[in-house]
């Protein structure tokens, strides 16, 4: 068993659980920024949970749990069946079930099931959201005119909170942020060399090299969730995913394709990138990305696949680039969500002893 204990007494310096999900990569790199500011201002534990991630961590992680996996498979969406084997529903139980939070003063969870249910099934009001995901419980937010339950039933109770603030491409309404930008993203030279950016990691190399080989005169960079080392097929050129390499190799670009998540496409567009996004099949999320990005004028390509050069060669020609303001407010909403604690908690405890 795991305990999460605190030295902290009523008065000292506020302590804060900071729960991430580690299924992709865009969890952690949010992450990085968020640790920063609340380091800024308090004292602060990571956990992480799930394995699905290539970047390296610039802050300790205390603890690492199995959490819920997700595979990606390689035909465009989830490897459902990798997935079902990936997760056992007794070991994630008993992880919930050892999960010890009452010690810490807020829990601040980004799409981090255990932690979530831990603190729901111990009836803490003390876990928050603060995820992409939240932004979705907001009827108004773009959603897909295809409904799919499952979606909203995984986005609703996946992770439950008492408070939830999200981030969306645009603050749709109250407790909506815009995305947080990493330094390392701001601080890149932006330039425009002859090359695009491909980072579809729900596809195979094999599926993408089929289609962009179809387009000669270009030169692409795919990176890649599946090659281990670099290597070069005509005009394409696969690297595996590292995030300082990524990082240069979009600031250079002429344009950029990746999947329909949050991070990657917000930071192609504070780039000044060209963007064209494929969403991942059966993946609720990614789908309201995509009407999201739509309405701001983002091609999306439905799937990628042979019959999807034509559109790729008009994406080429077609010098389109959305204008996009992504400010600075990291520490703004961290100051934001830490005060708004403070003072619930003060008006519960007044509440209670006037009882």
């Amino acid at each position: 068993m795991f305990h999460l204990t605190s030295i902290e007494h009523k008065n000292k310096q506020m302590k804060i659980l900071y729960a991430i999900q580690g299924t992709g990569n865009g969890h952690l790199s949010r992450a990085k920024e968020v640790y920063a500011m609340l380091n800024n201002r308090v004292e602060v534990d990571v956990l992480v949970s799930g394995s699905q991630f290539e970047i390296e961590c610039p802050f300790p992680i205390k603890y690492q749990l199995k959490g819920i996996v997700f595979v990606f498979g390689k035909k465009g969406g989830i490897d459902y069946i990798k997935t079902l084997k990936a997760n056992n529903p007794f070991k994630i139980l008993k992880e919930i079930r050892t999960c010890n939070l009452s010690d810490y003063d807020l829990i601040i969870n980004d799409f981090e099931p255990i932690t979530a249910w831990a603190s729901y099934f111990g009836g803490h009001l003390n876990c928050i959201s603060l995820s992409h995901q939240s932004a979705f419980l907001s009827k108004k937010v773009p959603k897909p005119s295809r409904k799919s339950l499952l979606g909203r039933l995984l986005i609703k109770h996946f992770a439950p909170a008492a408070t939830n603030y999200g981030f969306h491409f645009k603050s749709y309404d109250k407790n909506i942020f815009t995305p947080i930008i990493r330094n390392d993203i701001r601080r890149q030279s932006v330039k425009e060399k002859k090359y695009y950016v491909v980072y579809l990691p729900f596809y195979s190399d094999e599926k993408i090299i089929k289609v962009l080989s179809k387009i000669k005169e270009v030169k692409w960079k795919v990176f890649s969730k599946h090659s281990k080392e670099s290597f070069t097929f005509k005009n394409i050129k696969i690297k595996p995913i590292f995030n300082s390499d990524f990082e240069r190799a979009m600031a250079w670009s002429s344009g950029v394709i990746c999947g329909a998540g949050f991070e990657t496409p917000a930071e192609a567009m504070y780039l000044k990138k060209k963007l064209l996004v494929v969403p991942m099949k059966g993946q609720y999320e990614q789908a309201c990305n995509a009407e999201s990005l739509k309405e701001l004028g983002v091609l999306v390509l439905p799937s990628f696949n042979k019959k999807s050069v034509p559109i790729l060669l008009e994406w080429i020609e077609n010098n389109t680039v959305i204008d996009i303001d992504f400010p600075d407010k990291t520490q703004f909403i961290i100051d934001e969500i830490i005060t708004n604690h403070i003072v619930a908690t003060e008006l519960s405890e007044r509440l209670l002893q006037n009882i």
